[in-house]
């Protein structure tokens, strides 16, 4: 029996691939067993193992078919039709839903493909016109064959070759995974917080089984010769050594195989993954730059990753950890200004952080004066506490500032060393931050509008923010604290014509 998609009645209408059902079967059998298992050993220590399992399995079997036949009605209720002018796809039993996408403004075609998925030689085909107004903007095809899939892709994103398509790097491969930059997944901000989520679900599956108690009473046992200070710390290191296993399980899942090219008719294509693969287009007419994002871990070492500046990217809602617009993961920076510069068609990336405009000294005490201040808040918060409630929380106090207050002016000084504007070729320029600093290089067609801000504190120090409106990306890209003057030549100088017309009198 041929498991491609079917023609369903009617002309040039298709089904989805009828193994959809299997799959569903495969993860309800998998709900079922999660919760099924725990309630029986629950149950087995009041009523013993013959009628737990008695109350159980009827139960999980319910489940499983129940769910299999709702997937079963909506397999038989869906079709989708791609036509000359249009995408079409009906579904829903008794209240039907036709949704219809004119094939001109359709932008995106993602293949996603869980581990099930895989193995039956499936994909979740995602039809977007690049629009964030919802489900209205989108077609999904849950499951369709990999064949069908690409065919989808391939005919729906096929575009004549643009007339500005030149440049330095024409098609192919233009960035490839190397396994050593797994070193880098441990510097994120995502180990502390597995780690800590590892802890808590040790502490969760023991409730679950009722065995929290001796759990705690053994960990307890392993530290009573040992001083708080050590069996603080040694739990700590534990949690982070889970945090890093899980921060390398997590890189290798999502960026496993990953593939950066450039197809014929100017389509970007990612490419990643180990046991969910997916599969990003993005229309090169949509792109209007590219961010380097160097999280503080990460740059410590010199890496970074490039994320495209483009219209219509959103995130996917059904994995929140997967983010659409990142092209290259943490690399070395080098590396990723060279990848910039292929995805850019350039011969140097503009991101590369030579010629930038450092910015005044005011912006220095602005960042010193909001640092200091925000690290003496808790220290101040424990001195009225010590004097009103208890002398302990002075040394406590006195402890948090020696400790606080130089991290602080550390940041505020790095912030203010990572400041930085310019331009470069076609591209603005603008770089921030210092927990997460990032450059931004943004086409100069692409902005839109300015948006000049001042504060009462600002315009006592000369300052200004500029911010640059552009339809791609997050809307909205900062050129913090730089010279009034300076800055409203820089905005005009960047988009000529746009700014002026605001500053004649």
């Amino acid at each position: 029996m041929s498991t491609a998609a079917v023609t369903a009645p009617g002309e040039g209408w298709r089904k989805l691939d009828r193994r959809t059902l299997l799959v569903t079967a495969a993860v309800m059998s998998g709900v079922a067993g999660g919760a099924g298992v725990p309630a029986a050993i629950g149950l087995a220590g009041g009523m013993g193992l013959g009628r737990a399992l008695a109350w159980v399995l009827p139960a999980a079997l319910l489940l499983i078919a129940g769910g299999t036949g709702a997937d079963y009605v909506r397999w038989r209720r869906t079709r989708y039709r791609i036509g000359p002018d249009r995408a079409e796809l009906h579904t829903g039993l008794l209240l039907v839903k036709r949704r219809s996408l004119g094939r001109e403004r359709i932008r995106t075609v993602d293949l996603t493909a869980n581990l099930l998925l895989r193995i039956l030689g499936l994909v979740k085909v995602r039809i977007g016109t690049g629009e964030q107004t919802g489900g209205e903007s989108t077609l999904e095809l849950d499951p369709v064959t990999r064949a069908e899939g690409e065919r989808l892709r391939t005919e729906l994103l096929d575009r004549a070759p643009s007339g500005t398509a030149g440049g330095a790097h024409r098609d192919g491969m233009l960035a490839v995974l190397d396994p050593r930059w797994i070193r880098y997944a441990p510097l994120s901000f995502v180990a502390p917080l597995l780690g800590g989520a590892a802890a808590g679900g040790v502490m969760q599956v023991g409730e679950w089984f009722g065995v929290q108690h001796e759990v705690l009473v053994w960990i307890g046992d392993r530290f009573r010769d040992t001083s708080i200070v050590v069996t603080v710390v040694v739990l700590v290191a534990a949690a982070l050594l889970a945090g890093v296993v899980g921060s390398l399980g997590l890189w290798v899942e999502m960026w496993w195989n990953h593939r950066l090219e450039r197809e014929p008719g100017g389509t970007l294509r990612v490419r990643r993954g180990l046991f969910t693969s997916r599969s990003v287009s993005i229309e090169e007419r949509r792109l209007r730059g590219v961010e380097l994002v160097e999280p503080l871990g990460v740059r410590l070492v010199g890496a970074a990753r490039v994320d495209a500046v483009a219209t219509g990217l959103t995130q996917d809602d059904d994995d929140k950890h997967t983010d659409l617009k990142t092209l290259l993961p943490a690399a070395p920076r080098a590396v990723a200004d060279e990848v910039a510069a292929r995805v850019l068609r350039e011969t140097s990336s503009p991101t590369s952080t030579a010629g930038l405009i450092p910015h005044p000294r005011a912006a220095r005490v602005r960042r010193l004066r909001w640092a200091v201040g925000s690290a003496l808040v808790p220290v101040l918060v424990l001195v009225i506490l010590g004097l009103l409630v208890s002398d302990v929380l002075l040394p406590i106090a006195a402890g948090c500032a020696v400790v606080l207050v130089p991290v602080a002016v550390a940041l505020a000084l790095d912030a203010y060393r990572n400041l930085g504007h310019g331009l470069s070729g076609g591209y603005l320029v603008a770089r921030s931050g210092t927990v997460r600093r990032s450059t931004v290089a943004l086409q100069r067609g692409g902005v839109v509008g300015w948006t000049v801000k001042q504060s009462y504190f600002q315009r006592r120090a000369g300052l200004v923010t500029l911010t640059a409106t552009t339809a791609a990306g997050e809307g909205a890209y900062h050129v913090y604290d730089v010279g009034a003057g300076e800055g409203v030549a820089f905005a005009a100088e960047a988009v000529p014509g746009l700014l002026e017309p605001f500053l004649e009198e």
